[in-house]
């Protein structure tokens, strides 16, 4: 075997001992990562805490997809490959609406813990709340829901923590990038009404415009997937601990109910009125 060879020859197997399924995930850092706040440990804070981790890791993962997706039709927009730039587009788009088809069904899996079995640990989580998840906000942000006002309400920031979301705010969101696809292939979007016409132009010429279409209804099924995940957490929230106020400060349901109405996608959701 030639030197050449040697160096891209790839040993499969135990025998090579190169590199192992534990140590390529990092198994031991990742399974060292759960400690219980509980004393005497409560049994279920094992299942609190793992969830609220898986949730992190699709949210980093959402995040990846999010930016590829939106970089792809921002590149697309600016002269690469149309066709094959809004393809990929919708194909990372797709992969997003699958992880949060899973993040919905998690909360099944939380369901299975009690009330009582939650409350056993509880008032050790204070002042810890899922309202903190900076990753959750990237996502919204990168959306197209920006709120400066975050960054104020939430005095608990770290600086690297503030630097990216303060970077998302002045970044591009999928909504930019979309209206940059609409621009790029001919179609008026100077302000929600053209874009709103451009999007009916798509929908009644699929034949011209099928790559704009399947854009359009993509970002609308993230919308709508996004508002699932929130209706379907306000219930089990309300499940567990009724109208108490959140671990953190806030009211509680009462703030998540409040953000049901949230919609990334205004303008799409009112296509459906005008089709």
């Amino acid at each position: 075997m030639s030197d050449e060879n040697r160096e891209q020859f790839v040993s499969f197997g135990e025998q090579g001992a190169q590199l192992t399924y534990g140590s390529y995930l990092r198994l031991p850092v990742l399974l060292d990562a759960q400690h219980l706040e509980s004393d005497p440990p409560a049994h279920d804070e094992l299942l609190f805490i793992t969830i609220h981790q898986v949730y992190e890791l699709w949210f980093k993962q959402l995040l990846h997809e999010v930016v590829a997706a939106r970089d792809t039709m921002l590149a697309a927009a600016a002269g690469g490959d149309p066709a094959a730039g809004l393809w990929r587009a919708q194909h990372l788009l797709a992969r997003v609406h699958v992880i949060e088809r899973v993040l919905v069904h998690q909360v099944d899996v939380l369901e299975t813990m009690t009330p009582q079995d939650f409350l056993e640990f509880r008032q050790r989580l204070a002042p810890a709340s899922g309202f903190q998840s900076v990753q959750f906000r990237e996502l919204e942000f990168l959306s197209g829901a920006k709120d400066p006002a975050y960054l104020r309400r939430f005095r608990g920031l770290t600086e690297e923590e503030q630097a990216r979301l303060r970077a998302r705010l002045d970044e591009p969101t999928l909504w930019d990038a979309f209206v940059a696809v609409l621009r790029a292939r001919g179609l008026p979007a100077d302000d929600d009404e053209q874009v709103a016409d451009s999007v009916r132009t798509a929908a009644h010429d699929r034949d011209r415009h099928a790559a704009v279409w399947a854009l359009a209804e993509a970002l609308l099924q993230h919308d709508e997937l996004a508002a699932s995940w929130r209706a379907r957490h306000v219930v089990m929230v309300e499940r567990m601990i009724g109208a108490k106020s959140g671990t953190g400060g806030s009211s509680g349901s009462a703030y998540l109910r409040g953000r049901l109405p949230l919609q990334y996608y205004p303008v799409l959701w009112d296509v459906r009125s005008m089709l």
